[in-house]
């Protein structure tokens, strides 16, 4: 950021510079206490506070347990064991698994083009014969893709699957509005 090479998400034409630090949060399933870096627009000056790829935004629990919940839900189980598997309330689980199930579909339609723009040949995976397997299955298909492109590990060790969801969100995973709409999909962009 102090390099400037940050872009604006808002405005797309500014770039983000330090503006101090948000408020310390304790994120459940990140060890230390995180205290995000706050960055502002020179170009609209509006503040954003940049999150690691391990915390989801508006979210008090990790990104890894979260995607536990997740994970264990495209396996079949319901959120009462998940929560109790986790050590996480039943109706906060509950609550993730109403978020994704209502964009099961967008979200794997999204990562679906994460892993073809980020990857070389890579195979559209097949159906797995649930949208929750099918999300997971292109969630893998992006990581395949995007670690086989940039290497396997980032600045925090191995890249996960939670972290490239992350990543791919912007920390929006669970929040209103995401996934944005894409305008090429859907529709037939190959040339006879």
């Amino acid at each position: 950021m102090a390099a400037g090479e940050v872009g604006c998400p808002d405005c797309r034409r500014g770039v983000l510079r330090p503006w101090g630090w948000a408020r310390a949060r304790e994120v459940r399933g990140i060890a230390e206490i995180l205290r995000p870096r706050r960055g502002r627009c020179r170009q609209c000056l509006i503040t954003h506070v940049l999150l690691p790829v391990t915390a989801l935004a508006r979210r008090a629990y990790g990104a890894e347990v979260i995607g536990a919940a997740l994970l264990a839900r495209s396996g079949g189980s319901g959120y009462r064991p998940i929560g109790a598997r986790l050590g996480v309330p039943a109706a906060t689980v509950r609550g993730w698994l109403r978020v994704m199930a209502a964009r099961l579909e967008p979200v794997r339609l999204y990562l679906l083009q994460v892993a073809r723009r980020a990857g070389v040949d890579q195979l559209v995976p097949k159906a797995q014969g649930s949208p929750w397997l099918d999300m997971i299955a292109a969630l893998r298909a992006a990581t395949a893709a995007v670690t086989g492109r940039f290497g396997v590990f980032g600045v925090l060790g191995p890249v996960t699957v939670w972290q490239l969801a992350v990543a791919c969100s912007a920390g929006r995973l669970l929040a209103p509005g995401w996934p944005p709409p894409w305008r090429g999909v859907g529709r037939n962009t190959s040339r006879p």
